[in-house]
């Protein structure tokens, strides 16, 4: 049995884009160790600008996307395996998303609370409608809302907090082990997201379940994370405790994040860099990064740095926090897990 509830185990996705003659390769998630202990239950946040490659792991550990090469585990299982023991439906019950818009989660046409005893019908959780009503009912308690008020109702006579919480509700109908919530505030009110993000604690300390929460806002990361995954260009470049991250930068891009993000909640600009060299960036052999980079040295240009250890919870993608001296100094590449 494993003690992680959940590895990425060396994972790449590669996507083709362009013609099928004068097309080329990008590597959206490039050869990323990530895991979650099984034993207490934790929240990850997966953090980088557009095109950083989190919403292709997201998408990747909820079987949307099937990676290029490596694996993906689930309490020990191969995702992707046919012979799992979480194939198919049962799948889901362990593992459940959050989207990003939940105007777009469900339907003008149907009536949020059918999607509810749907979620619990289609997975097995209750065998009929009437013996559903209880297993909705508590579903929607635990997200501080009440069935008689959602019944009946269609997703346009919901605010777009409330429509989000019923999402998180729809999501607890089979107790899952873990959620993934990719952007789950950015389409809500401002006013109204650290509801949801203090939902998202509730869930942690009050029924066990570990969360994956992908997102852009390094404020709501700060606030809810246990863990803190920094992104670019498909390679994890950082990871660490979230305070330590956020407070004390080991990788020069986690700088260049922190030092776009001048006040609190406001999301970075997209286009930190001219466009014409992003692809350029997902295709260097070494360090995506050297270009941009305030500390660069040679030997960044021409070998890909491996994480290195910089304390016994943080990792980085770079040469810097080892003082880095060819034929001196040894590093060495280790998975990134966070502490049982």
């Amino acid at each position: 049995m494993s003690n992680h509830l959940l590895e990425f185990r060396d994972v790449t996705k590669t996507f083709r884009i362009g013609g099928l003659i004068w097309g080329t390769q990008l590597t959206a998630v490039d050869h990323v160790n990530l895991s979650l202990a099984k034993d207490k239950p934790s929240i990850l946040s997966v953090v980088g600008e557009s095109g950083s490659g989190k919403t292709t792991l997201a998408k990747i550990l909820l079987r949307l996307h099937e990676p290029t090469s490596g694996h993906v585990f689930i309490d020990g299982e191969d995702i992707f395996d046919s012979r799992s023991a979480l194939h198919g439906k049962d799948y889901y019950r362990f593992v459940q998303p959050i989207f990003q818009n939940p105007f777009e989660t469900f339907s003008m046409r149907k009536t949020v609370d059918n999607y509810l005893f749907d979620t619990a019908l289609q997975l097995g959780i209750a065998k009929s409608r009437n013996k559903a009503q209880d297993v909705v009912a508590e579903a929607l308690t635990s997200v501080g809302l009440d069935i008689s008020t959602v019944r009946g109702k269609y997703p346009n006579q919901f605010s777009g907090g409330e429509l989000q919480r019923i999402s998180v509700a729809r999501g607890l109908i089979p107790r899952p082990k873990l959620i993934v919530a990719d952007e789950p505030v950015s389409m809500i009110d401002a006013s109204l997201r650290m509801n949801i993000v203090n939902l998202f604690l509730e869930l942690k300390e009050n029924y066990g379940v570990s969360l994956i929460y992908i997102t852009h806002d390094l404020s709501t990361a700060y606030y809810v994370s246990d863990y803190i995954a920094i992104m670019y260009r498909g390679n994890v470049v950082e990871y660490g405790p979230s305070d330590e991250i956020l407070t004390n930068a080991a990788h020069p891009y986690t700088e260049l994040l922190l030092d776009s993000v001048p006040t609190v909640g406001k999301k970075w600009e997209r286009n930190l860099k001219p466009p014409e060299l992003e692809l350029a960036e997902y295709q260097a052999a070494a360090c995506k990064f050297a270009e941009r980079c305030p500390y660069v040295q040679p030997i960044c240009r021409e070998i890909k740095p491996p994480q290195v250890r910089i304390t016994e919870t943080r990792r980085a993608l770079c040469y810097r926090p080892v003082d880095y001296q060819p034929g001196k100094t040894t590093v060495e590449s280790e998975q990134i897990a966070v502490p049982e």
